[in-house]
C-alpha cells in the first residue's frame, strides 16, 4: 500500500478533529516521560505542549498544517525511524499507523526506539471500519461491471494485534477496540468527509480512473435498503495496542 498524505490530507485541518478519549489516553499515559515521539503525528491533534515531544510525520503537507506552537516534526516514516535504540521514555500513535506499508517493521522500529521498560501507546483504525461501505462498494462495481476493485484500504483485525505486538518484541502487548457509528444523509457525504479527513483510498491498486455512475447508484440502491431513520451508517473500529519494551532491553 502506497500512502502520500501529500495528495488526500490537503483539508486535514478544516475537516477532522481530535477524538477526546483518545487524546485523554494519550495525556494520560504521559506521566513523568521526559522523551516523547508522536509517530504519524500529522498536523498534531493529540501533543502536548510542553516541550518533551518530537514529532515523526512522512507528508510535507501534513506538517504544514501544524500549529506555530507545536513540537518540532522530523520527515520520516515509521518503518525507518531516525532515531538511536533505546531513546525514548514513551511513543505514541493516534490513527496513522493503519496507512503503514510494512506495520510488522514500523512496530519493531518503534520497540527498538524505546528505553527497557518505555512504553507504546497506539490507536489505530481496525478491520471493522467501514464495512458497510466496502460490502455497498463491492456489491455495486460487481453489479454494474461484473468485476470489483480495490476500493478501501486494509485494516488490522484484532485478533492479530496483540501477536504482531508481540512478534515485535513487545513485552505484556494488550489490544482492545471500541465501535463507533456514524450516521449521513447519504453515502455522498460520507465519501466526501472521508476525502475531507484524508482517509481516501491508499492503496496502491485503487483504481485511476473516475467512478462509473452504475457503481454510484447501485451504492446508493444497496445503502438505501440499510438506512435507518432514513441516514446510512458507517462503522468505524479503533484498535488501542499498549505494550512496553522488555526490561533490559
Amino acid at each position: 500500500m502506497s500512502v502520500s498524505y501529500d495528495r488526500i490530507g490537503r483539508s486535514y485541518t478544516t475537516t477532522r478533529r481530535a477524538d477526546p478519549r483518545i487524546e485523554a489516553q494519550i495525556h494520560g499515559a504521559l506521566g513523568d516521560a521526559a522523551s516523547v515521539v508522536n509517530v504519524g503525528a500529522g498536523a498534531g491533534s493529540y501533543e502536548p505542549r510542553d516541550g518533551r515531544v518530537v514529532a515523526v510525520e512522512p507528508s510535507a503537507t501534513m506538517i504544514a498544517q501544524r500549529a506555530p506552537d507545536a513540537p518540532p516534526a522530523m520527515r520520516a516514516v515509521a518503518e525507518a525511524l531516525p532515531f538511536r535504540d533505546g531513546a525514548f521514555d514513551l511513543i505514541v500513535s493516534a490513527l496513522s499507523l493503519q496507512f503503514v506499508n510494512d506495520l510488522p517493521g514500523a512496530l519493531v522500529q518503534i520497540r527498538r526506539a524505546l528505553k527497557p521498560d518505555g512504553l507504546f501507546l497506539a490507536a489505530m483504525l481496525g478491520g471493522g471500519t467501514l464495512r458497510e461501505l466496502r460490502a455497498a462498494l463491492l456489491e455495486a462495481e460487481v453489479g454494474a461491471s461484473g468485476g470489483a476493485s480495490p476500493r478501501i484500504s486494509p485494516f488490522a483485525e484484532l485478533r492479530d494485534a496483540a501477536a504482531l505486538l508481540q512478534r515485535a518484541g513487545f513485552a505484556m502487548p494488550v489490544a482492545d477496540s471500541d465501535t463507533l457509528t456514524v450516521t449521513y444523509e447519504t453515502p455522498y457525504a460520507l465519501l466526501q468527509d472521508l476525502r475531507g479527513m484524508g482517509e481516501a483510498n491508499a492503496l496502491a491498486a485503487r483504481p485511476r480512473r473516475f467512478t462509473r455512475r452504475g457503481v454510484l447508484a447501485g451504492l446508493a440502491e444497496r445503502y438505501a435498503h440499510e438506512a435507518a431513520d432514513g441516514r446510512i451508517g458507517a462503522t468505524f473500529q479503533i484498535l488501542f495496542l499498549t505494550a512496553w519494551a522488555p526490561h533490559g532491553a
